[in-house]
């Protein structure tokens, strides 16, 4: 891993399975400026693939994700309005 971006917010969603991190996801992005980050902890293993697909259909930025055994970790960015 590189140097590790400091996100303005973290939200912990393990436990929630699909559709719930990413509405919770997208409800917290609303929180922010555009350009901030938000990383985002999930264990649902589907939310590689959700958040993907999520950050290219908002265009929001999905930085950087990685997993911490069963747990996926995920910076995005907010896109600018």
């Amino acid at each position: 891993m590189t140097a590790r971006i400091h996100p303005q917010l973290t939200i912990d969603l393990s436990g929630l399975n699909c559709p719930l991190p990413i509405l919770r996801t997208k409800k917290a992005l609303a929180t922010l400026a555009g350009g901030e980050i938000v990383q985002v902890t999930c264990t649902d293993p589907a939310t590689p693939t959700d958040f993907a697909a999520f950050c290219r259909q908002t265009g929001n930025e999905l930085l950087e994700q990685w997993q911490e055994e069963a747990r996926f970790l995920f910076l995005i960015k907010k896109r600018s309005e």
